[in-house]
């Protein structure tokens, strides 16, 4: 039986502020959002393509450290781009204050507003 990506979540201290990141900037689609009971924004949900969600959702702990190279656990999202599309994304980033921290011949590397580890990417996975 075929596998496919379900969905990420990523916990937020500010669910809209890192929605709009990966709307805006990176071009995810919003799909839908959820608010607790009072009103209050619980989680925003995007588009990250294959029928994949990314999910954004308030964080109810406390923050984690940060984490710098490959860290046990989930440590970096990758989108994939086509390498048109990298330069522009580079300077989106850039613009909303997450410029690209290193790079590789196919992968750019930056940071969300929240400090994940988040790249753009048209390396081949053949």
């Amino acid at each position: 039986m075929a596998r496919a990506l379900h969905h990420l979540a990523l916990g937020a201290r500010d669910v809209d502020a890192l929605a709009r990141f990966y709307r805006d900037v990176l071009g995810l689609a919003e799909r839908t959002r959820h608010h607790h009971a009072d009103g209050t924004l619980r989680s925003v949900w995007l588009e990250a393509g294959g029928g994949a969600v990314l999910m954004v959702e308030a964080a109810t702990s406390p923050d984690r450290a940060r984490v710098e190279g490959v860290g046990q656990g989930l440590f970096l999202l990758a989108l994939r781009v086509t390498a048109e599309e990298r330069p522009q994304l580079e300077a989106a980033l850039a613009t909303a204050g997450c410029p690209v921290e290193s790079r590789t011949a196919a992968t750019s590397y930056a940071r969300d507003p929240e400090g994940n580890r988040v790249a753009i990417s048209h390396h081949p996975l053949t």
